[in-house]
C-alpha cells in the first residue's frame, strides 16, 4: 500500500510505490500525451524503464492521491548507463570529477492539475536537498524547447554543442547545473539559492564544466549570453529575411519585436532533428531564422519552411496537440523558440502589439495556403 494521507514527496522503495510510480507515468506519458505506447505496460497500465532498476524513484502526493514523480541517477549508486554517457555527453565530465559527485534528473513531471501549483518546486528542494548532502557537483537534465525558459531561470545551462533527438518526445536540450557556483545562482536571481547550501570556501566548481559552459553551446538567450549579443543575434536574422513576403514582426517597432521575443531562445538544428514531434502538447511558436525544415505527415513531406516562417501556430492558435512532424532538412539550421507564455501575457498588456502580431500570422497562413494549392 502507499500512504496516501500526508503531503509531501517521498522515496518509492516498496514494491507499491514503485508500482505508483509506474502507474502515473503511464497516465501522464502514454494516456495524457500519446508517447511510449510501444514500451509500456498497457494491461498493468505501467511504463517501466530499464534505468528504474538502478535509479532512485520518488513520488508525490497531494490531496490523498499520486500527483508527481521524478528519477535520480547517481554515480555514487551506480555508473551512469551507457544511454547516459552518451545523451549528456558526460565523458569529460567523468575525467575531472569522480562518478559519485554526478547526478542525472529525469521524469520530473506533474498531474495537469498541479502544473501552476508549487509542487514542482518541492520536488526540486528534495532533489537539491540530496545534492546538498552528498556534495553533488553537476546535475544534469534534459528538456524540450518550451521548457528551457523555466530550467534557464532555476539555474541549469545548456552545455552541449549538439542537442538530442528522441524516437518519443522529439527533440530535447542537455542542462547542467553547478549546484556550487552560488556566484551564478544569485546573478540568475534564481528561485533555488535558498535551498541549495553555501559551502563558503570550500565550494568546488568542476574546471571540467567551466571550460565545457565557456565554450558554448546550440542554444543561445539572453540568460546564457549577455542580451547585447543575443539582439545581435536576433536582428541579423530578422535584416536579412526576404522583402516582399510577410514576416511576423511587420509593422511592430524594436520594443514590440523585443516584447514579443522575451524569453524566446535560438536554438542550432542538424540534418535530421526532429525539432517537433507529432502529437507533442507543447505550444510554443517558432520562427525560422536560417536553413530549411520539412514538414511531415508520416513519411510524406506535406511543406518545406524557410528563412522568416513561422511553425507550430495550429498547437498555438488551437490549443490543441502538433498536428505534423517537422524536422530540419539541412545543417547550419535556426530556430527561434518564442515563450508561448509571454505571447499570452503580450495580449493581455498590450493588445495593439498582439493584435499585429496575430495578423502577421493570419497573412503568412493565407500565402501558404495560396502557395500550396
Amino acid at each position: 500500500m502507499v500512504d496516501l494521507s500526508r503531503d509531501g514527496v517521498f522515496a518509492a522503495e516498496t514494491e507499491a510505490e514503485k508500482a505508483a510510480v509506474y502507474r502515473i507515468r503511464y497516465d501522464i506519458y502514454v494516456v495524457e500525451m500519446d508517447r511510449y505506447k510501444s514500451t509500456a505496460d498497457h494491461q498493468a497500465r505501467h511504463l517501466i524503464e530499464p534505468e528504474d532498476q538502478q535509479s532512485r524513484l520518488y513520488y508525490a502526493v497531494r490531496d490523498g492521491a499520486v500527483v508527481g514523480t521524478m528519477r535520480h541517477t547517481w554515480g555514487g549508486d551506480n555508473a551512469p548507463p551507457p544511454r547516459m554517457v552518451e545523451q549528456y555527453a558526460l565523458v569529460p565530465f567523468l575525467e575531472d570529477i569522480p562518478q559519485e559527485q554526478i547526478i542525472v534528473g529525469e521524469r520530473f513531471m506533474v498531474a495537469r492539475d498541479y502544473g501552476g501549483s508549487d509542487l514542482l518546486g518541492q520536488m526540486f528542494a528534495t532533489f537539491l536537498g540530496f545534492a546538498n548532502d552528498n556534495r553533488i557537483q553537476l546535475i544534469f537534465g534534459d528538456c524540450e524547447p518550451y521548457l528551457l525558459n523555466l530550467y534557464l531561470g532555476m539555474g541549469f545551462r545548456a552545455y552541449s554543442r549538439h542537442n538530442v533527438n528522441s524516437s518519443e518526445t522529439g527533440y530535447l536540450i542537455p542542462l547542467v547545473m553547478v549546484p556550487e557556483d552560488m556566484n551564478y545562482m544569485r546573478e540568475l536571481g534564481s528561485s533555488l539559492v535558498g535551498v541549495l547550501k553555501n559551502f563558503g570556501a570550500d565550494t568546488r566548481v568542476p574546471k571540467a564544466a567551466r571550460r565545457i559552459l565557456d565554450q558554448g553551446s546550440a542554444v543561445i538567450s539572453e540568460r546564457l549570453t549577455s542580451p547585447d549579443a543575443f539582439w545581435s543575434e536576433v536582428y541579423g536574422y530578422i535584416n536579412e529575411l526576404e522583402e516582399n513576403r510577410p514576416s511576423l514582426f511587420d509593422g511592430l517597432d524594436d520594443a514590440s519585436v523585443q516584447a514579443c521575443l522575451s524569453k524566446s531562445t535560438i536554438i542550432d538544428c542538424r540534418k535530421g532533428d526532429l525539432v517537433i514531434k507529432k502529437d507533442n502538447v507543447a505550444q510554443n511558436l517558432f520562427v525560422v531564422l536560417s536553413g530549411i525544415l520539412e514538414v511531415g505527415d508520416d513519411d510524406e513531406i506535406v511543406a518545406v519552411l524557410k528563412p522568416g516562417d513561422v511553425f507550430g501556430e495550429i498547437a498555438f492558435l488551437l490549443g490543441r496537440p502538433r498536428t505534423r512532424d517537422v524536422k530540419a532538412a539541412t545543417d547550419n539550421t535556426r530556430v527561434i523558440s518564442m515563450s508561448e507564455t509571454t505571447i499570452r501575457n503580450m495580449i493581455d498588456t498590450d493588445s495593439r502589439a498582439a493584435a499585429q502580431l496575430l495578423l502577421n500570422i493570419s497573412k503568412m497562413l493565407c500565402v501558404r495556403l495560396i502557395t500550396s494549392a
